[in-house]
This record gives structure tokens, C-alpha cells and sequence, in this order.
């Protein structure tokens, strides 16, 4: 049992650093926590169906003016081998600086991980959203942002 309860908590590991390299802008980070083959559904028409097509699309629209936040909670994972489905449950706020815009959210992630020789990574991901909230930040005149040092801009 203990294998399982490992491979739970590097797939929990592995999601976190996903997120927090998303949110710091760390790309290479990012990058290595996909598949090369990785399949991203992220609603609508933003999907992916390589690990360069996705972690490009990030690199270039989660720039500078892009300040996010992601929280996953609640995980539900499911190991089968070398093969596993997680589902967890996010919250996120994204500001865009140039638009004066804050997005608030939530949604139900949905991944498959694959036991690789560099131990587990993400093959595919992707969310249904529950809800998404938008604020113009002009109708906040009190609103500052000062980006602290761990974001890469």
C-alpha cells in the first residue's frame, strides 16, 4: 500500500508545481510537468494537443500584464499501473493589468498522468468551469497591484 500512497502524493506534487510554475511564469518548470503528447481542454476552443503548443500558448498570453492565482483542492485520484486520472477542485483569479479586468472562478479539473522514466507526469488536462466572475477594476478606484518578486517578468 505504501506505493500507492507514494505515487498519490507525487501526483499531488506534481499538479502543485504545475500550478505554481503557471503562476510564476516559471516555462521551463511548466513545460517539464507535461507529457510531450499532452492533451490540454481548458473550454471553448483553447485546447492543446502538444506539450509545445500548450506550454507556447501560456509563455505568450500569460505575459507580463497577466497576474493569476490558481488553488486546487479535494483530489480525487485514481491509480491504475502506470496510468491515473486525477479530478480536482480549482479556484482562480487571473488580473490583466492592460484590460483593467479581474477574473474570479471556479472549476472541476480533469487529468490523466502517466508514469514516465522522470517519474509522473500530466498526459492530459483540462477543466469544466462551475462559474466565472469579471470585474472591470476602473469600477474599483481603490484598486493597486504591486507584483511581488517570485513572478518572472
Amino acid at each position: 500500500m505504501s506505493g500507492h500512497a507514494e505515487d498519490v502524493r507525487e501526483i499531488e506534487s506534481l499538479k502543485y508545481r504545475y500550478l505554481r510554475a503557471l503562476d510564476t511564469k516559471d516555462w521551463t518548470t511548466f513545460a517539464s510537468t507535461l507529457t510531450a503528447d499532452v492533451t490540454g481542454n481548458y473550454g471553448g476552443t483553447l485546447s492543446f494537443g502538444t506539450r509545445d503548443e500548450l506550454v507556447g500558448y501560456m509563455e505568450a498570453n500569460v505575459g507580463p500584464s497577466v497576474i493569476a492565482e490558481h488553488r486546487v483542492a479535494h483530489p480525487e485520484i485514481e491509480i491504475s499501473g502506470d496510468t491515473a486520472r486525477g479530478r480536482w477542485y480549482l479556484q482562480d483569479r487571473v488580473i490583466v493589468v492592460d484590460f483593467s479586468f479581474m477574473l474570479i472562478g471556479a472549476a472541476f479539473y480533469d487529468d490523466t498522468y502517466r508514469r514516465t522514466e522522470d517519474g509522473w507526469r500530466i498526459s492530459a488536462t483540462g477543466y469544466d468551469r462551475t462559474y466565472e466572475a469579471t470585474i472591470g477594476l476602473a469600477d474599483l478606484p481603490s484598486f493597486a497591484l504591486e507584483v511581488g518578486p517570485a513572478v518572472r517578468i
